[in-house]
C-alpha cells in the first residue's frame, strides 16, 4: 500500500498546484497589465515618446509580449511554491515574492506616470536584488519554480540597462512636459 500513498500524494500535490495556478497565474498577469495601463506605459505616452531612447530599445510590441510571458511564468512559479505545503521556508519565499511583485508593479507608475526616471532606476536595482533572492528561495523549495523566475531576472537586468540609458540621455526627463517636442522650428 506504500506505493498507493505516494501516488495519492503526487496527485494531491498536482491538484493543489493546478488549483493555485488557476487563481495565481491570471492574478499576477492582471496585476501587471493593470499597473501598466494605469501608468500609460510604453509608446503612445506623449512624455515617453518625447524621450531620447537608446539604439537597442526594442519595439513597443515586444514589451507587451515579453511582460505577458514573464507574468504568466511568475504566476506558475508562485503557484508551485504556494502548493508546496509543509515545505521549509515556504512562507518566507511567498513573502519575498509578494514584496518583489509590489516593487515590480510600482515601477511603471514611477517611471511612466510620475516621470521619475532616476528613482525608477533605483527601484529596479532593488527589484533585481529581491527577484534574485526570491529566485533562490524558490529554487530551494521547487527547482522548477526557480527556473521559471530566471527569464524574469534576465529581463529585469535588460530593463535596468534601458532605464539607465534613458536616464543618461534625458537628464531633464522629470521636468519634460508631457507631449513637449524636442525639435525647434526655425522661422
Amino acid at each position: 500500500m506504500r506505493g498507493y500513498g505516494q501516488v495519492t500524494t503526487k496527485q494531491h500535490l498536482r491538484g493543489a498546484f493546478i488549483r493555485w495556478a488557476i487563481v495565481l497565474v491570471p492574478a499576477v498577469l492582471m496585476l501587471g497589465i493593470l499597473s501598466g495601463r494605469l501608468a500609460n506605459s510604453g509608446y503612445g505616452n506623449p512624455w515617453f515618446d518625447a524621450l531620447a531612447k537608446p539604439a537597442f530599445m526594442p519595439p513597443g510590441w515586444a514589451f507587451g509580449l515579453v511582460w505577458t510571458l514573464l507574468y504568466i511564468m511568475m504566476g506558475f512559479a508562485i503557484a508551485l511554491i504556494v502548493a508546496a505545503q509543509g515545505a521549509k521556508r515556504r512562507g518566507r519565499a511567498i513573502a519575498l515574492f509578494v514584496v518583489q511583485l509590489a516593487l515590480n508593479l510600482a515601477w511603471s507608475p514611477l517611471f511612466f506616470a510620475a516621470h521619475r526616471v532616476s528613482a525608477a532606476l533605483v527601484l529596479i536595482l532593488v527589484l533585481i536584488v529581491l527577484a534574485g533572492v526570491t529566485l533562490l528561495a524558490f529554487a530551494r523549495i521547487r527547482p522548477v519554480a526557480g527556473t521559471l523566475m530566471l527569464p524574469y531576472l534576465a529581463w529585469l537586468l535588460f530593463a535596468a540597462t534601458l532605464n539607465f540609458a534613458i536616464d543618461r540621455a534625458n537628464p531633464n526627463a522629470e521636468t519634460l512636459a508631457p507631449g513637449s517636442a524636442r525639435t525647434q522650428i526655425n522661422r
